[in-house]
């Protein structure tokens, strides 16, 4: 792995009086997709904000290119479940929000705008409204502000789990076609089994973060990763089953989506 942009040095977290996270240590290099799997209440989110900076560690350190984490920070872009768009401001303006407020002129504005928006594919929409576009397009633009501002670092949490199947996978591909272009890191919070082998350079299955265990399990799937056909190559469907068998002997249930999406 390259020299990490990301890492925790024995983080810890306590809520309420009780460990949510426990001398957890982890590096995320420079370029690379992770994805943080397992049930609710593991830990995942738990993770994601103390990287954006939402959370302090109650114990332990956290980086960003060897720089303390101490709040949020314009190096870092949250993507949230909900869409959490403007609803009074055209596609355009809501990709250009955070350039607004960083004070860049107008027109460059609407130039980062309109190429980020053929970037998420919404050519053709930047002057519409969030309540003009569906679900899919609405996570898009989301997706698109995020970037416009561009981060080092990309943390999505469960992005597409409030959009139909068939979309979810496209926005998928299209999130490896953005990583591809743009080299960014990515930190992706996900309970789908396939959504986290599809995705990732590596998947941290999170098994008991309270006692600092997790499972990094590397991915290697053919090029182009964004190639639909991958969700059927071997190597996915042995990765897939490796990582449901370990989740469910945890946790002695079905303790996230996968198999049993699929029918299996």
């Amino acid at each position: 792995m390259q020299r990490p942009v990301l890492k925790f040095e024995d983080v810890g977290f306590a809520y309420d009086g009780r460990d949510v996270l426990k001398q957890v240590s982890l590096s995320v290099g420079r370029g690379e997709l992770i994805a943080l799997l397992g049930p609710s209440g593991c830990g995942k989110t738990t993770i994601l904000n103390i990287i954006a900076g939402f959370l302090d560690p109650t114990s332990g350190c956290a980086f960003i290119d060897d720089r303390l984490i101490d709040g949020p920070g314009p190096d870092r872009g949250v993507v949230f479940q909900s869409y959490a768009l403007f609803d009074w401001m055209t596609v355009r303006d809501n990709i250009a929000f955070s350039l607004r407020c960083s004070g860049q002129p107008r027109k460059t504005r609407s130039q980062v705008a309109d190429r980020m928006a053929d970037l998420v594919g919404l050519r053709g929409f930047e002057d519409a409204y969030p309540y003009q576009l569906s679900g899919g397009m609405r996570q898009r633009c989301g997706l698109a502000r995020v970037l416009a501002a561009n981060p080092k670092v990309m943390l999505m949490d469960e992005p597409f789990a409030a959009v139909d199947v068939q979309t979810r996978e496209t926005l998928q591909e299209e999130i490896l076609n953005i990583k591809a272009e743009t080299g960014c890191t990515i930190v992706f919070v996900t309970h789908s089994i396939d959504e986290a082998v599809f995705l990732a350079d590596r998947v941290l299955v999170l098994t008991n973060l309270a006692e600092g265990h997790y499972i990094d399990l590397p991915i290697d799937l053919p090029l182009p990763r964004s190639s639909p056909a991958n969700r059927l190559h071997p190597s996915f469907l042995a990765l897939r089953e490796k990582i449901y068998i370990e989740m469910r002997e945890r946790h002695g249930r079905s303790p996230v989506s996968g198999l049993r999406e699929a029918g299996q």
